[in-house]
């Protein structure tokens, strides 16, 4: 089997959307979100290595130093499949985007690390 990094997309308009809906269908949605992130969870347990979690604000270190940035990243999860595509089949009609405001899930094999020696 082989390991795969799964990245949970997002923008900050899609965020936005969201804050605008009123309170009480906001907190409707996100339960139903986490019983189906949990459902999710609980159907695919099997192949989810490493479940993750939510992503705070980013820094970017770079040959001219620290910066804050912006990207899309919003979570991570690492799953295990014989390949990638069969790794991003666990992902089709996810709550992260089916239910949240997420755009989408980003899915690449963890490669090995090269001869260091």
């Amino acid at each position: 089997m082989k390991k795969f990094l799964a990245i949970f997309t997002g923008t900050s308009a899609s965020m936005e959307r969201w804050m605008t809906m009123n309170e009480t269908e906001r907190k409707a949605k996100e339960k139903l979100g986490m019983n189906g992130w949990k459902d999710w969870a609980f159907k695919n347990g099997s192949g989810i290595k490493d479940m993750g979690g939510p992503l705070s604000k980013t820094k970017r270190v770079d040959s001219h130093g620290i910066h804050d940035i912006r990207n899309s990243m919003a979570a991570y999860t690492i799953v295990e499949a014989t390949n990638q595509e069969e790794a991003a089949k666990l992902f089709v009609d996810h709550p992260h985007f089916s239910i949240f405001p997420g755009d989408g899930v980003e899915i690449m094999e963890i490669l090995p690390v090269p001869d260091m020696k």
